[in-house]
């Protein structure tokens, strides 16, 4: 059961809150629904002077900026008796909009900033997705993105026109239509969850325990049925109870008109939603009580809304979403308030059906489905990157042991091998040059009788006596400190050639 307490409202933003449907909830401050309360109980309070109530969020993402407009819009007297003087249906096609043009100068100035606050806060918005989504280095195409928020003119940012009322009227009528629509699925995914948890829970227990629990869910299913007869919502029986048990009257004395009067808490001459819901407590507290293990208040509070919305459907003849004393006397000469249908409550009329839950346990096993591959992708790439790491790091280590190693060799002042220096190695000068220039300084030495050898012929092999000592002693040397290969003196005549040509292997 919910409590609640209803400021007075003033007029003016009682009929605002019929051009803007829903929206207007934020104008009838209401924080609860109200109890029905004994009035010959309660003594009357000292009256106090009236002060403005404070706004409900409708629910909308740009509540504040709508409420701050209508805030400043009424405080223009021009504006305020037009929205007086102006029909339903005129306000819905824009002619109230126009009026903007003839609102004071500070009033226009006031709503002009508010536009320019509500396009940054949107760009900030727009700025944040982008930051989340990874795009930092991509640029932000602020115009495109601000199409679709249809409630303000986004190619004119700084001033507040005509065009911006208009849309900031068609908006907020065509998003607060669908907010009852919205209510539902929601209560239809929470029954759906329900079940599935439950359906999920008794897989996990043994058949002894399953049957408990199977008992103890029809035991509870049989209790929250076992109630009183609820009254048809709108219904002379309905409204005689309360009329009797909350007002403490005489149900013999029932009037429509004094009852609208004695509930039209507000005093603006109409039945809002809220305060048609507040009419119906008496009704909910034969189903639900929070004490109850059996009793859902979630549940309460869609069969609430499921009573509200007959008796709008029923009454309202305009849907301007309230209801006038005119239109609730008529309502109360009609069959349907005389004699009504029996009322079905939810455990009377499931949610949803068979289909929608087997397609909702469907959408969910999908659902775990692609985050378990998700959750599969991560760690595999997480896998690869401990790989990489471990790569990272061994080869962080050979490098460092190939530091330490040339700093050891460096201060032992030795050369450090091949490998160390990238597998250079220094070039051997060509021995055939060196053989040549030694067999020219022989063949310059050599006898003046000597003659040349025929072309075609090998040479006799040069006796090693014919070469001074000297000379090839000092040829060895210089040949070994070149690194080349020496001359071998004492190798038989017919053998140097096959000394030479092994030293010419590479």
């Amino acid at each position: 059961m919910r409590s609640c307490v209803h400021n007075k409202m003033w007029g003016s933003r009682a009929f605002l809150a019929g051009w803007l449907l829903l929206l207007l909830v934020q104008l009838l401050c209401l924080e609860a629904v109200p109890i029905s309360i004994d009035k010959t109980k309660v003594k009357e309070p000292e009256k106090k002077p009236e002060e403005p109530p404070a706004s409900v969020d409708t629910g909308l993402h740009y509540d504040r900026y709508l409420r701050e407009v209508i805030d400043f819009l009424e405080k223009d007297q021009h504006f305020r008796e037009k929205l007086h003087n102006t029909d339903m249906e005129d306000i819905k096609q824009g002619k109230l909009a126009k009026e903007l043009d003839f609102v004071s100068h500070h009033v226009r100035t006031k709503l002009d900033e508010l536009k320019r606050q509500e396009v940054n806060r949107l760009r900030t918005l727009i700025k944040a997705k982008q930051d989340l989504e990874g795009g930092n280095d991509i640029a932000v195409d602020h115009q495109a993105l601000l199409k679709q928020f249809e409630y303000l003119n986004h190619m004119n940012p700084h001033t507040f026109e005509v065009e911006d009322l208009d849309r900031l009227i068609r908006s907020a009528t065509k998003d607060l239509e669908n907010y009852d629509k919205e209510r539902h699925e929601e209560f239809k995914r929470y029954e759906m969850m329900k079940e599935h948890d439950r359906r999920e829970h008794l897989k996990t227990l043994d058949d002894d325990e399953r049957k408990k629990e199977e008992e103890h869910y029809e035991e509870m299913k049989k209790k929250h049925a076992d109630h009183p007869k609820v009254n048809h919502p709108g219904s002379q029986n309905q409204l005689k109870e309360v009329w009797e048990e909350a007002d403490g009257l005489d149900p013999e004395d029932f009037d429509p008109k004094t009852f609208f009067n004695l509930h039209d808490t507000n005093g603006d001459g109409f039945f809002d939603e809220q305060e048609l819901e507040a009419l119906f407590t008496k009704e909910l507290e034969k189903i639900y009580d929070p004490t109850n293990e059996e009793d859902d208040m979630v549940e309460m509070e869609e069969e609430r809304l499921r009573m509200r919305e007959h008796v709008m459907n029923e009454v309202d003849s305009n849907k301007d979403r309230l209801v006038s004393l005119d239109e609730f006397l008529v309502a109360t000469k009609k069959k349907e308030f005389l004699e009504p249908d029996s009322w079905e409550t939810l455990e009377q009329n499931q949610a949803y059906t068979d289909d929608e839950m087997r397609e909702f346990e469907e959408h969910l096993a999908q659902q775990e489905q692609d985050l378990n591959q998700k959750a599969f992708d991560l760690q595999k790439q997480r896998d690869e990157l401990e790989r990489q790491q471990e790569q990272l790091n061994a080869q962080k280590m050979e490098l460092q042991q190939a530091v330490e190693h040339m700093e050891r060799l460096k201060s032992q002042k030795v050369d450090p091998p091949p490998e160390v220096l990238g597998n250079a190695v220094p070039e051997i000068p060509a021995v055939d040059s060196q053989l040549h220039e030694a067999q020219q300084q022989g063949h310059d030495s050599a006898p003046q009788g000597h003659h040349p050898v025929p072309e075609g012929h090998d040479p006799a092999p040069q006796a090693p006596q014919d070469i001074p000592q000297e000379h090839h002693g000092q040829e060895n040397q210089n040949q070994a400190q070149q690194g080349l290969p020496q001359t071998h003196d004492n190798i038989p005549p017919g053998h140097q050639e096959v000394v030479q040509s092994q030293n010419q292997l590479p």
